[in-house]
């Protein structure tokens, strides 16, 4: 392709309203186009970027023996209200964008697509001959995002690659989800991109276990923290750790005590001189659930502990039932006004004890009329602790479990764990952080959506049984941005050679000098001829422009018809490293040919 003849447009400034470089990046070299809050264009270069990584993936995924398809973007409520999940996705997480159309008839753009390919399945499959059975898809998706951001990263539309598979049983479900493992890893290694597979939360799509494929880069939304030995690594969501052992409590007796202004652990630490790790934190959380229903928590941890909300909400998640509830709408901690329209007399905040009575609690319709408890493991093993005295300015000291207080029935792990913690699997190794971008996410996702839904096949036996399914999704768009947020330098986009929009580009410095042009329309010709996908940069513009450009859209290899063709030879300059050798004219296709052979195969 000419650079004259291309839609080309580059910015010497970074674009006000971009955040992060690969985003201003992707901006100032031509790439996308902002159209709307969370929604770009698409340009010639960045689409032949995206068919790369399209292609890479598809090729991954066909050698799996998964068979693509394609699925309605446009989805029936019908079906998610089914699955449970359409007030999860339009009032809780309030990412799906809904409508209704004429025929008054609710509707949903397809944020994923679980919904539909368990329809799919239910109508279709009927024997455990016909499985395992793997389809998946790529196209666009769409979330209703409160604060779009970061270009292509947290977008409103962007293209994914999803994935369903089907099974009779759960061996057969891991063996896909292994063969997914694999082919995940195979797609970010071929793409050029450093990464790493870690442990995550399951959230909203749900299933037990799932592994997310992290690119790493400083400008990453998701902390993931691991250990050196490389035996463990997980996103900070669901990461577990051993915290750091309580110190030995100085008080050997129980005490109330007064203890004015400290209605922090900061303060409280300060004026009883102990430690943080001594201490019973009793924090109150109100959820709201999808029946309307405000259930009210408390949780005793330890006072050196944060609480981990995702954690958090998924033992809530699993208490919904109990409440007439399918799911959390919202977690929070009450402020003082919305206290004030439950409580029936005066909370003693910052100074709540463990036994914070029930009889707070007024009697609204819309408020469960008694705390839920939770106690955090690092809470359950302490001796002698220090906490709430449920008075203002009061606390007590040398409290036990089992004596002055009764521990709650339900013990949880919903701490955050934390660098520095040490690993559970090897208490010598202590947990590392790391910045990563999302990539990728595979769930085993079991019977949720199948039992929901009713879709079953008939087994060895005749008996009828729910589908046991997997999920897996590649964000196509998102991964296409997370290789220049990777590598990137001062000058622009540095692309790895498989997925850059062109191998080479062939810059003619004079464009008023024949015998440049004549020899870069002779290596433009032939280059593109030897599969060395090639631009010419023939535009009437000085030299330094010219290099600036080709800095910027970060195509690998740089050929330069400049003096050295008077010796037969031309300056070719590697983006990555900016190593620049003249090599012999004839010398050019098969060198090329080989550079970009060595990279793209690795």
């Amino acid at each position: 392709m000419r650079l004259s003849k291309k839609l080309f447009v580059t910015l010497r400034d970074d674009p006000a309203d971009a955040e992060i470089p690969s985003h201003k990046l992707l901006l100032r070299a031509g790439y996308i186009r902002r159209i709307g809050s969370g929604v770009y264009a698409y340009l010639p270069l960045m689409w032949r970027v995206l068919q790369k990584v399209s292609q890479i993936v598809r090729e991954e995924m066909n050698a799996t023996g998964a068979e693509e398809c394609l699925l309605p973007q446009l989805q029936p409520a019908e079906l998610w209200k089914e699955s449970g999940r359409w007030d999860t996705y339009t009032k809780a997480e309030g990412i799906m964008f809904s409508l209704i159309d004429r025929r008054e008839q609710q509707l949903g753009l397809g944020p994923t697509h679980e919904e539909v390919i368990t329809t799919v399945a239910r109508d279709m499959i009927r024997s455990y001959r016909q499985l395992p059975l793997h389809l998946y898809q790529i196209q666009t998706k769409f979330r209703d995002e409160i604060r779009p951001r970061f270009g292509l990263m947290r977008g409103r539309e962007f293209i994914m690659k999803d994935g369903y598979s089907f099974h009779a049983d759960e061996e057969s479900l891991k063996k896909t989800y292994q063969d997914m493992y694999q082919a995940y890893s195979n797609m970010l290694r071929r793409a050029g991109l450093a990464f790493r597979a870690v442990e995550a939360d399951s959230g909203a799509i749900g299933g037990s276990g799932s592994t997310e494929f992290m690119v790493l880069a400083d400008a990453g939304e998701d902390e993931v923290l691991y250990t050196e030995d490389g035996k463990y690594a997980a996103n900070v969501e669901k990461a577990v750790s051993l915290p750091a052992d309580a110190e030995i409590s100085p008080f050997t007796s129980f005490e109330k005590r007064e203890t004015p202004g400290t209605d922090t652990i900061e303060k409280l630490c300060n004026f009883l001189k102990c430690s943080p790790t001594q201490v019973v934190k009793n924090v109150l959380y109100q959820a709201v659930y999808d029946n309307g229903l405000t259930v009210l928590v408390l949780v005793n941890i330890r006072g050196d502990q944060e609480v981990n909300e995702v954690k958090f909400q998924n033992e809530l998640t699993k208490l919904a039932s109990q409440f007439g509830a399918k799911t959390v709408l919202s977690i929070s901690v009450p402020t003082n006004e919305i206290i004030a329209t439950w409580s029936t007399k005066s909370l003693p905040l910052g100074y709540i004890a463990p036994d914070l009575g029930d009889d707070y609690i007024g009697g609204s319709k819309q408020i469960n009329s008694q705390f839920v408890r939770l106690v955090d493991q690092t809470a359950v093993e302490l001796k002698n602790f220090v906490t709430g005295a449920n008075e203002s300015g009061f606390h007590v000291v040398g409290a036990n479990w089992g004596e002055q207080f009764k521990l709650p029935d339900l013990v949880v792990d919903i701490r955050k764990a934390r660098v520095g913690d040490r690993s559970l699997h090897d208490p010598a190794q202590t947990l590392q952080t790391a910045r990563g971008i999302e990539a990728g996410h595979i769930f085993q996702l079991g019977t949720k959506y199948s039992q929901a839904m009713g879709a079953t096949y008939t087994n060895e036996q005749g008996e009828e049984k729910p589908l046991i399914m997997g999920c897996y999704g590649v964000g196509v768009s998102r991964l296409a941005q997370s290789a220049v947020e990777q590598s990137y330098d001062k000058d622009g986009i540095i692309w790895p050679v498989a997925i850059a929009p062109y191998h080479a580009i062939v810059t003619i410095p004079n464009i008023k000098d024949a015998q440049q042009i004549e020899v870069a329309e002779k290596l433009y010709t032939e280059l593109n001829k030897a599969g060395v996908e090639t631009l010419l940069d023939d535009r009437d513009e000085r030299a330094g422009v010219k290099f600036k450009d080709a800095d910027l859209i970060g195509i690998p290899f740089r050929i330069v018809t400049g003096r050295a063709i008077a010796n037969g030879k031309v300056e070719v300059v590697k983006r990555a490293n900016r190593e620049s050798q003249e090599i012999a004219i004839e010398e050019v296709v098969n060198t090329l040919q080989q550079w970009v052979k060595e990279a793209i195969e690795g």
